[in-house]
């Protein structure tokens, strides 16, 4: 759980960086101990190409400690938003740090801001979107894939990353974002195949505070750009 804040020494249950080189890390769970595929508990020992980490061995170190493997050494660094967008288990093509960077700096985002994201995805953009809002905003983030959901619950659980989170299962085209949600939102951003039809329901969930709306997509090619654009700029 060391995502939420800074801390100095690692402890059970974060989730660490292990850093070989710069095209070379792994995020990694510190626990003593898992669960092989035959479902019994052994000891927690991580494989890397200089050789193998007793993961057990690093707690109680300080996070950018430099560690011994068996053939060789790595660092064990704290976790950022970058760093997982870098390491992170893809389920989907996932959106990098240069766009990321400009998504949040164009949608204005700031702390206590509330977001709306669809879709979850791997959750690259959504580290970074909660680092943005903390401590006091909220991200709610939509996928339509019920396996996506599941594990997306999970990693932001484990990363102590939960209470300013709230993810789910939906068609956001089809069903929109929820009733609830209609006029709560400080910014909302698309990654969907068809961006296009959930514009209205964007329009529907932003704030009518007086200023310019904040809404945006991540088109995947020219010709949808060409889409999606006419059609926010007809609702607006």
């Amino acid at each position: 759980m060391s995502f939420d804040k800074y801390k100095e020494f690692i402890e059970q249950g974060d989730t660490a960086i292990l850093y070989l080189s710069v095209n070379n890390m792994h995020a990694i769970q510190i626990e003593p101990r898992i669960k092989n595929r035959k479902g019994e508990w052994v000891e927690n020992v991580f494989q890397t190409m200089y050789g193998a980490l007793k993961v057990q061995s690093v707690i109680g170190k300080k996070y950018g400690s430099k560690v011994s493997l068996s053939r060789g050494w790595a660092y064990v660094l704290h976790p950022t938003p970058e760093l997982w967008t870098l390491t992170l288990p893809h389920r989907t093509q996932i959106i990098y740090t240069p766009d990321i960077s400009m998504i949040i700096t164009q949608l204005e985002i700031k702390p206590g801001s509330v977001v709306i994201e669809a879709g979850t995805g791997s959750g690259s953009l959504s580290h970074a979107l909660i680092r943005c809002i903390k401590p006091n905003g909220h991200l709610h983030t939509f996928d339509f894939h019920e396996h996506r959901v599941s594990v997306a619950k999970e990693e932001f659980a484990s990363h102590g990353l939960a209470k300013y989170v709230t993810v789910q299962q939906r068609d956001v085209c089809q069903n929109g974002f929820g009733d609830e949600l209609n006029g709560k939102a400080d910014a909302v951003f698309l990654d969907l195949p068809h961006p296009w039809e959930a514009v209205p329901h964007a329009l529907a969930a932003m704030k009518n505070t007086g200023r310019q709306r904040r809404d945006s997509s991540f088109p995947r090619c020219y010709d949808e750009l060409l889409i999606v654009a006419p059609a926010t700029k007809d609702l607006l």
